[in-house]
């Protein structure tokens, strides 16, 4: 990834998350916004690839960002970096599109290795937030077979929520990568998801990945 875009409007902050960007996407140049109306202007000049966004900001919320960057830059990875680990926060950004939930309590080398794991295919969590998704969707009643997906496609979404790539995932079903970025888009649809997060999590409810966290 070579643009960046940092959503904060508190300098030692956004100089903090620029930094994490900085090292784990070596030559990556990171612009800084420090309100919704910055972040806008700045996402339709540069197209940013990654988005780290707080969600309290002097004009608005970053969950009205993500929406936006969502809609208009599918291609952004948009990813929520907060003090907030509560769920009134966390799962109105999941719904917003939000692809993974930082909290800025972690060391930066923490930060930097969650971010780095993105070009492995695993959503960027921390791990009280992880936790605190997994243990929500475990409370929830378990459907061992989602009759809204045929049997290929339980199989690719168990994979992907493994963290495997697409390239990987096709190795492993014996078809083309572009046959399984078709079942994904597929799933995604069905699930009424946006994001391999999101699909890793319906694949733990579903009780296709086990809950190792």
């Amino acid at each position: 990834m070579q643009q960046g875009l940092v959503v904060e409007d508190l300098t030692s902050t956004a100089e903090w998350l620029s930094q994490a960007l900085l090292v784990a996407f070596p030559g990556m140049r990171v612009r800084v916004a420090e309100s919704l109306d910055a972040a806008r202007t700045l996402s339709r000049a540069t197209a940013p690839e990654i988005a780290l966004v707080d969600l309290d900001l002097p004009d608005g919320s970053g969950i009205e960002l993500i929406e936006e960057l969502r809609a208009e830059a599918a291609d952004c990875i948009c990813i929520v970096t907060t003090i907030y680990a509560d769920d009134r926060h966390l799962f109105p950004a999941l719904r917003a599109g939000a692809q993974g939930y930082l909290l800025k309590d972690q060391p930066v080398e923490r930060l930097v290795g969650a971010l780095q794991a993105i070009d492995r295919g695993e959503p960027p969590l921390s791990p009280t937030i992880a936790k605190r998704l997994l243990r929500v969707f475990s409370q929830t009643p378990v459907t061992p077979k989602d009759s809204r997906l045929t049997q290929r496609e339980l199989e690719t979404l168990a994979l992907i929520a493994k963290g495997l790539r697409l390239s990987e995932v096709a190795e492993q079903l014996g078809v083309t990568r572009h046959t399984v970025a078709g079942y994904v888009k597929t799933i995604y649809r069905k699930l009424n998801v946006s994001s391999r997060a999101e699909a890793a999590l319906e694949a733990a409810r579903m009780g296709l990945i086990k809950n190792e966290l």
